[in-house]
């Protein structure tokens, strides 16, 4: 397709002359050419009710299951629901078989993505096969493509190996991912520890094991040097330590996954596994925190930590089931909902940055990275909803507002 024109969409790009105007915008061979009043000829005319558009979204928490987990999720699946859902980047996690941890197999995820039609950055792992033993091929996997180093949603326990790691990474501007969690105190637990979860039988773990993780990374971060990221922050201490780390000149960022702003460990009465997350649901207090939090700047971005899981593991009674809820066909919906659309579009867009991606304005001569959507648009998520091959979204029977109409990236229009 070598021309699209998209007809009367506001833009949302604060960094965009044309931020919060209404404006045809006219694209050739994946280069916006023109921004103009009215435009009337393309190869493609793309008009939607209430179009609204800004820069392609992004997640910095995106699982799938090839190579190794494919009934879970393909690749080729997994980027047009991306696509679909309105993302054009995002950082894949190295959560696979084998686990992302060598040069080799940075490659081979680079080799199977089509850089025309998404912007994928796989994420290797810190330690070999997430052992928390050993360092990974750090130089030699960020040389081969990789943004950063995460032994996915497994702490690293060992004290010296992470500074180790911090000190290493230094020498070429390598980013460490540190999962917050003290497994010493969290145990066996698979909710948060508060009233209900006691009341109700299921067994806790305490904020602490969050926050103690954080303020021992934040002391050798302190210590060291470097970057550090921390995704998936949950309780209202959490965000306390970060800010103070940030005060300090340290160079820290942090995430929070969206089920963490929408629900509390209230909805775990029902005993449904759907609500089975990792890190588990909080309390009404943390959850104000975290929104406060994003509101302020505090919190660097929002994550939908999809993570799509088989009905064979997920539907089970809930001390069985496995963790996770996929979450890209929700996210615009979910931080529109919470945010309002000014808000959300720059939550989901512009975070890339953090990591050093490209980004691109919606100006004349900028590559054309967008996403499509109507932020008025009142619905009821359902399973019709979702295009990944899992369906275990903790979203699923949710009232949200905002539809996505698909994205387009360099030439290609991915609709909803």
């Amino acid at each position: 397709m070598s021309s699209l024109l998209l007809k009367s969409a506001k833009i949302l790009d604060s960094e965009s002359p044309y931020h919060l105007k209404t404006k045809d915008i006219f694209i050739e061979h994946g280069v916006i050419t023109k921004i103009e009043d009215k435009l009337e000829k393309a190869d493609r005319i793309i008009s939607f009710e209430d179009l609204h558009v800004s820069g392609g979204f992004f997640d910095s928490s995106v699982s799938f299951g090839e190579p190794g987990f494919e009934e879970r999720e393909t690749l080729s699946n997994g980027v047009v629901t991306a696509r679909k859902s309105g993302f054009t980047s995002f950082l894949l996690n190295p959560n696979l078989n084998p686990i992302t941890d060598t040069n080799s197999s940075v490659k081979f995820l680079q080799q199977q993505i089509d850089k025309q039609l998404i912007d994928i950055k796989p994420l290797g792992a810190l330690t070999k096969g997430f052992d928390g033993k050993n360092l990974a091929e750090l130089y030699d996997m960020q040389m081969a493509g990789a943004v950063g180093f995460y032994d996915f949603k497994t702490p690293v326990a060992d004290a010296n190996l992470f500074k180790i790691a911090l000190q290493y990474v230094k020498a070429f501007d390598g980013l460490v991912f540190s999962y917050p969690q003290d497994k010493s105190i969290a145990g066996k637990a698979q909710v948060n520890e508060d009233e209900l979860t006691t009341y109700i039988g299921l067994k806790g773990m305490p904020n602490l094991a969050e926050e103690l993780q954080i303020a021992r990374d934040l002391y050798i971060l302190d210590y060291t040097g470097g970057r550090l990221h921390i995704p998936n922050v949950s309780t209202k201490a959490s965000v306390q330590l970060i800010k103070k780390a940030k005060a300090r000149g340290l160079k820290v960022t942090c995430s929070v996954a969206l089920p963490h702003l929408f629900f509390t460990s209230e909805k775990l009465e029902t005993f449904d596994s759907k609500y089975k997350i990792f890190p588990p649901l909080r309390t009404r207090e943390d959850l104000k925190a975290l929104k406060k939090a994003v509101r302020d700047g505090i919190i660097d971005m929002l994550t939908c930590d999809h993570e799509p899981m088989d009905e064979e593991h997920k539907a089970l009674e809930f001390e069985n089931a496995s963790y996770g809820s996929i979450g890209l066909e929700s996210a615009f919906s979910v931080v529109n909902t919470l945010f309002g659309v000014e808000k959300a579009s720059a939550l989901l867009s512009k975070p890339k940055t953090k990591f050093g991606l490209e980004t691109s304005k919606i100006e004349v001569n900028q590559r054309a990275d967008l996403s499509l959507f109507n932020p008025n648009s009142k619905y009821t998520f359902q399973k019709q909803h979702i295009f990944s091959k899992s369906k275990n979204s903790i979203f699923l029977g949710e009232s949200l507002t905002g539809k996505v109409f698909g994205s387009i990236y360099n030439d290609s229009f991915y609709e909803n």
